[in-house]
């Protein structure tokens, strides 16, 4: 495996150098200097890019995007100290294949290196959790946005279906037809992208929908 390391702590950049080259692994370059580090990734082509996040240059993303707009394939790996969700979000959405951490063991740093080589997408397992949480508001996010295109009527009715209310009865005590109550139905599923009323309902309690509907409408 050749390895190219870009990080502006001389001192971390030197000793991850020797602890990996003492490991067999062939380092083709350590610099601290990101357009160097750039340059030289178009020039050795190394097996994996090791990236640091903050430098005073470049940002670990910038040196990312840069290398990715140069048609750069290889793995790319954000080696950081930060646990900020939004660095891993952003790192993994602009082509790194991996997002280690510093402190991680050094035996842990070679597996999870193999690993990426071999093409799999190597987050530390500290930060499992950080990516649930933010897919999970991902999610949240979507049903919001897509609570917002249902129109008054399909609204009332997804509320009445998180009542567990049948459509005879909805028909019953909205003066409409069954007819009318299946359209409307058919057309909360398909803007809320989901394939039965049971998710649908789902999706209502767990926004706290119907509770928001009622509070505004106290107001």
């Amino acid at each position: 495996m050749r390895i190219l390391l870009i990080d502006d702590h001389a001192l971390f950049r030197i000793g991850l150098r020797e602890l990996l080259e003492r490991r067999g692994l062939e380092v083709v370059g350590a610099v601290g200097d990101c357009e160097e580090g750039i340059n030289m990734v178009l020039d050795t082509r190394p097996d994996v890019v090791l990236l640091d996040m903050r430098m005073p240059q470049m940002s670990g993303l910038e040196v990312l995007k840069t290398l990715r707009d140069r048609g750069m394939q290889m793995p790319i790996v954000i080696l950081t100290t930060s646990r900020v969700e939004n660095d891993v979000i952003a790192s993994l959405q602009c082509g790194a294949q991996g997002y280690l951490l510093k402190d991680m063991e050094p035996d842990e740093l070679i597996r999870s290196l193999n690993d990426i080589v071999a093409g799999q997408t190597v987050v530390a397992s500290e930060l499992t959790m950080v990516l649930a949480q933010a897919v999970r508001g991902g999610e949240q996010d979507k049903a919001g946005s897509a609570m917002d295109q249902l129109t008054p009527r399909e609204k009332e009715i997804l509320c009445l279906l998180a009542e567990g209310q049948s459509n005879k009865v909805i028909a019953r005590n909205l003066g409409i037809s069954d007819g009318t109550v299946k359209l409307h139905v058919k057309a909360i599923l398909r803007k809320l992208d989901v394939h039965s009323r049971v998710e649908a309902a789902v999706i209502a309690v767990e926004q706290r929908f119907c509770n928001r509907n009622e509070s505004a409408e106290q107001d």
